[in-house]
């Protein structure tokens, strides 16, 4: 099971999500309580070994100002929310950098369709809430054979389930690890992804 944590803004807090075996780790370049500098993102990096993904994540700035501003934080992953086209997904791919489009079950359907990124991430219909929802509704988007991660109301307590009910390739955390809003509680992000590499991944 592929495991990304986000909202990550200390070296502690980086550290325990990668010594427990996360796959990737998200810093927050956009506004919100999560909101990190380019600066500081650039000083986390130094806990991030090799092999695990680095990732810049963006709302509704434009995908090549997201990647101007995750080259400035030494990235080489962008993850764009909002609405994306086509277009998007070329102008990080031609900028040498890789993507994590995400999008959520109330997007329409023709979001849901291969536009040539490295995973798609499939949020819950209403973003930022992180409140659990209906994970088995994914398995109607025919996602079989794709690489994916599921997002939105996930905890320790539940992301075995959910990742089993929407037969995920991989999950996504931010909040429900969190013991305020923006403060990533180390003991929930180690639990966390404990729990979700002891689920058994569906193949892409």
């Amino acid at each position: 099971m592929f495991v990304k944590v986000c909202g990550l803004s200390t070296p502690e807090s980086v550290q325990a999500a990668v010594e427990s075996g996360a796959d990737a780790v998200g810093f927050v370049l956009t506004k919100s309580p999560r909101e990190i500098s380019t600066e500081r993102a650039r000083g986390l990096l130094i806990h991030v070994p090799e092999g695990v993904a680095a990732v810049g994540v963006f709302r509704h700035e434009a995908a090549a100002d997201a990647v101007a501003t995750a080259r400035e934080a030494g990235l080489e992953w962008i993850q764009l929310h909002g609405r994306r086209t086509p277009e998007d997904v070329k102008a990080v791919h031609d900028a040498g950098m890789r993507l994590i489009r995400a999008v959520t079950m109330g997007a329409p359907p023709e979001e849901f369709d291969e536009w040539g990124e490295e995973l798609l991430l499939i949020d819950a219909a209403v973003p930022g809430s992180g409140e659990a929802w209906d994970y088995s509704t994914v398995r109607k988007l025919g996602l079989s054979g794709r690489n994916w991660l599921l997002a939105g109301g996930l905890t320790p307590s539940n992301v075995g389930d959910a990742a089993h009910e929407a037969e995920a390739w991989g999950v996504d955390v931010s909040s429900g690890v969190e013991s305020s809003r923006g403060v990533k509680d180390l003991g929930l992000v180690r639990a966390f992804v404990r729990a979700a590499k002891a689920v058994k991944a569906v193949k892409a």
